[in-house]
């Protein structure tokens, strides 16, 4: 069993600095933190970089392609949003160190015709984009009536969902208003359902209004944030209930107009896009074009200042245009940028990107820096604790103490 040792380096820990010391890798764990390098070990030189663990999207739709350029940007665990990489279908990547682990609610439950199917051209089939499973067809519940979304919560816990998604959109943020969704009654009676099976359940809310529908049901996290300027009642009503909150500012400035040109200019991430990739994050999609970003800032320091959980999630899914403005792994860079800019410290947003969503998502294996627990790492150079865009300057990354080849 080889022996890894990391020397020199800056650690952030996933909630704080630690200052320099020796972090020790062995099969595909953290077994040392502090001391000597042990004898035979192979010794990497971290002098001027800064250790982090690997950074965690909480809001993906992904696929293997898709992993395999979050590992590029140091994302090593990616959380699904609506997929089909629930336990019972993702075994090859569980154990594949060249892609980024990745946990998955399955199919969310919306009603037929509702979210997200307005967003897909006719005759689209997403499933020749991403490549298809083997073996029986992912579950999708049923979310027609109360008593539909109870029978559904057990099928999708069964089938491997490792959290539940409820979508509470009417269109009106994509526009197309009008569109069938979840109502209060449904909602409550699935939410309820999965606190019965001991579920983490999330929301998809873009407006302030399906916000209020979320915190009634009882869920425990939002993976959107609504587009409105915030109020001090919404601000509240979500720090009272504990829930966590996922921006995704990437993505609403995505619906907002504004391109990730910027950020695929940069060449620490054009050295790593294909050219399908480089088109779709210079795209965006553009459906609230009156909405304006700093209201999604000013929403995300209102609730930091209120002790709200954050998270960094950005909605990526597949290198393509009409779903554009977001890329694998280097969006989640770039949504740690907007938390700083929003008013968090660096070190708050890395918070957001590693421990406090391992804590959030039960993810008691990663998120930090401590003996006993994956050997998920980013080391880069430069400290992001101070200058957040270093994050960017890759020197090396671990899944599970494998380092990523070059």
């Amino acid at each position: 069993m080889s022996t890894t040792a990391i020397t020199g380096a800056r650690i952030f820990d996933g909630e704080k600095p630690l200052g320099i010391t020796t972090v020790v890798i062995e099969g595909g764990k953290i077994v040392q933190l502090g001391g000597h390098a042990p004898a035979g070990a192979e010794v990497v030189d971290g002098t001027g970089a800064t250790l982090l663990p690997g950074l965690i999207d909480a809001h993906v739709h992904t696929y293997r392609g898709g992993l395999a350029l979050a590992l590029k940007f140091g994302v090593t665990t990616e959380l699904e949003m609506q997929g089909t990489h629930t336990r019972d279908r993702r075994g090859e990547i569980s154990e594949d160190d060249s892609v980024a682990d990745v946990r998955s609610c399955g199919f969310a439950l919306t009603p037929p015709g509702g979210h997200p199917s307005e967003l897909f051209p006719e005759g689209f089939n997403p499933g020749k984009q991403a490549g298809r499973h083997r073996g029986e067809p992912p579950y999708h519940p049923d979310a027609t009536s109360p008593e539909a979304a109870v029978a559904s919560i057990p099928q999708l816990i069964a089938r491997g969902s490792d959290y539940i998604k409820f979508m509470i959109d009417d269109g009106s943020v994509e526009g197309h208003p009008g569109l069938p969704m979840l109502d209060q009654a449904t909602l409550n009676a699935g939410v309820n359902e999965a606190k019965k099976h001991g579920a983490l359940t999330v929301a998809h809310a873009l407006t302030i209004d399906a916000t209020r529908m979320a915190i009634e049901a009882g869920i425990q996290g939002l993976v959107h944030l609504f587009v409105e300027p915030p109020t001090d009642e919404i601000i509240t009503l979500i720090k009272d209930a504990g829930m966590f909150v996922v921006p995704c500012a990437v993505l609403n400035a995505s619906l907002m107009g504004i391109t990730g040109g910027e950020l695929a200019d940069d060449p620490r991430v054009a050295s790593r896009l294909d050219t399908d990739w480089d088109a779709t994050l210079r795209s965006c999609f553009g459906h609230y074009p009156q909405g304006k970003l700093q209201d999604v800032l000013d929403s995300i320091k209102a609730l930091a200042d209120a002790g709200v959980d954050l998270l960094v999630g950005t909605d990526v899914s597949q290198p393509l245009p009409f779903l554009g403005g977001l890329a694998h792994g280097a969006s989640v860079h770039q949504e740690l940028q907007h938390l700083v800019a929003a008013g968090l410290t660096p070190a708050a947003a890395l918070r957001a990107a590693t421990a406090t969503t391992a804590r959030r998502f039960h993810l008691s294996d990663r998120g930090r820096i401590a003996e006993g627990l994956r050997a998920d790492l980013l080391l880069v150079d430069g400290d992001p604790t101070v200058t957040i865009t270093d994050t960017l300057n890759t020197r090396a990354v671990w899944r599970r103490g494998t380092r990523l080849a070059a």
